[in-house]
């Protein structure tokens, strides 16, 4: 049996999953990590496998990895990807889905975060690369600025964050607009150098260069 983005949305066990996770994370301070992210990421990794001329049931896969990769953080920030991962089989499992797919999503959610995460295959580069797009100050929780800390500065510092797929020139590029005014480029980099190496190697598994580009100057 196929399931559907369409399907998870609607699963109410994912939904709590996905609810309690985002709780969970807001009362250690991290930054926002419910609905509103994992609908970004789920559209993001679709698109990205599309527009790289990957065909669209993995595209629909990396959708559906994308909407739960981040539901295992209600058991503890630290290895919500594999615990994700597990939670996710379970859900698909109960809903009749082929188990050839099945694994491929455990695989994409249990290997989407830095440092131990590897992309090996188009389905989990699609889910690193729309995860980590997702930087933007309406992330922040936090409504004073005083009180920032440099993950909050630098989410809040960036107010519009897009990445593009050239299927002709076969490069994927993360195009972000900061304010300097609030964080300096050098921090960004001092909280994302590794999550920029990691999407460098998942678009080299979908035969692509990355490049970001701050402010509409090309850093790589």
């Amino acid at each position: 049996m196929r399931i559907y983005l369409k399907d998870l949305k609607n699963n109410e066990k994912v939904k709590i999953y996905i609810k309690k996770a985002d709780d969970y994370l807001g009362e250690i301070g991290y930054t926002e990590h419910g609905f509103r992210h994992v609908g970004i990421t789920a559209d993001l990794a679709f698109k990205i496998l599309e527009k790289a001329g990957f065909p669209k049931r993995e595209a629909e896969l990396a959708a559906i990895a994308g909407w739960m990769h981040d539901m295992g953080n209600f058991l503890g920030r630290e290895n919500h990807p594999q615990n994700g991962a597990i939670l996710a089989m379970k859900v698909l499992e109960e809903m009749g889905g082929d188990m050839n797919e099945i694994v491929a999503v455990g695989g994409a959610i249990a290997n989407h975060e830095e440092p131990s995460g590897i992309a090996t295959n188009p389905i989990t580069a699609a889910v690193v690369l729309a995860d980590k797009a997702d930087v933007h100050r309406s992330r922040v929780r936090n409504s004073n600025p005083a009180t920032f800390d440099i993950h909050d500065r630098v989410n809040f510092a960036v107010v519009k964050s897009n990445i593009f797929v050239d299927q002709e020139k076969k490069e994927i590029s993360l195009n972000l607009n900061i304010d300097t005014k609030i964080c300096q480029v050098i921090e960004f980099f001092e909280i994302f150098l590794t999550r920029m190496v990691m999407c460098r190697k998942a678009a080299s598994v979908l035969d692509c260069e990355f490049r970001l580009e701050v402010n509409k100057t090309k850093l790589s």
